[in-house]
């Protein structure tokens, strides 16, 4: 291997870390090269890689041989992987929303302070070449004063149970993505929140999510902000944002049904690879664990908002 190729080991080989080693497939500087994940099949189904493959956190860690770890786990075990990671002293790419909450997160950001190892929250987003572009013009001015950012994200189907199940929900699951977007394009910070949504879902295990939600503020600058988020939309996963400027608007579809995943593909490669350079000193070019800390909070409070509104079996959401 070349001394250039900076070694990832993964955690996690869900349906997420599954997207990560697609897109790391592409890259010549960054690669997987050893991957934890405690459920036997998915194990087996990585037996042919010609990668490493633990059961456990720990013997990968304890195994050595790789510069950093990408945590693509379930989100309520973001805090001890975060934890163990850092005290094995190795830079950390951790899956938004790195933690279930702010307290969670706070703690994380501890655990790495104390054995003084770099932190990124995996917001890809930022590294979309399209949503570069409309930042730069938002910060240049060319829209003029900012009235309002409206972001947009429906998944095609829903995610299992088991994984909702573990995901804190669909604004802390999905919502966060938005959260950040609107914070990294605006410069400004999201104020009260009110939100509502579909009912709670049916589906057994997973009561306390539902499968749409809606979200509105008013950020630190004045402007306005919405948030759309669900779990069915049937071309296929979609994101896009919109921005409503004095002097200009723009529509921004940066995940497009029809294009597939190739734009998160792309944009985690950069992200990797970003990551990479920030781990061997070089400069942050994603978000910060305080960035995380700003669009969980938000997840929170809009997760809260929807709660006194439904009630388990509340009727259907479809």
């Amino acid at each position: 291997m070349s001394e250039r190729l900076f070694r990832l080991g993964l955690i996690g080989a869900g349906r997420m870390g599954r997207t990560h080693l697609r897109a790391l497939a592409g890259s010549t500087t960054v690669a997987v090269t050893s991957i934890a994940e405690p459920v036997a099949a998915a194990r087996a189904a990585l037996a042919a890689s010609g990668r490493t493959v633990f059961e456990d956190a720990a013997d990968l860690l304890n195994a050595g041989g790789i510069d950093g770890v990408l945590i693509a786990a379930p989100s309520d075990l973001h805090l001890e992987l975060v934890s163990q990671v850092a005290a094995a002293g190795l830079p950390i790419l951790c899956e938004k929303p790195c933690g279930l909450s702010s307290a969670e997160l706070r703690q994380a950001h501890q655990a790495t302070k104390r054995h003084g190892v770099p932190i990124q929250v995996a917001y890809w987003r930022r590294y979309v070449p399209s949503l570069r572009a409309l930042r730069s013009r938002i910060e240049q001015g060319e829209l003029g004063d900012t009235h309002l950012f409206a972001s947009f994200q429906w998944d095609g189907a829903p995610p299992s149970a088991l994984f909702r199940a573990h995901s804190g929900g669909i604004f802390r699951d999905m919502g966060v993505h938005e959260f950040d977007q609107i914070r990294w394009l605006s410069g400004q910070e999201f104020g009260e929140l009110s939100a509502v949504s579909a009912p709670f879902s049916e589906e057994v295990g997973v009561w306390k999510d539902v499968d749409s939600a809606q979200a509105i503020a008013t950020l630190s600058g004045g402007t306005s902000a919405f948030v759309s988020v669900g779990r069915y939309f049937p071309g296929g996963d979609m994101a896009r944002i919109e921005v409503f400027g004095t002097r200009d608007a723009v529509r921004c579809d940066f995940l497009d049904p029809a294009d597939g995943e190739r734009a998160q593909l792309d944009a985690l490669v950069r992200q990797a690879e970003g990551f990479a350079t920030y781990a061997r000193g070089g400069p942050l070019t994603g978000a910060s664990i305080h960035d995380g800390a700003a669009a969980l909070a938000a997840a929170e409070q809009a997760a809260a908002a929807i709660l006194p509104l439904r009630s388990p079996g509340g009727g259907g959401a479809r």
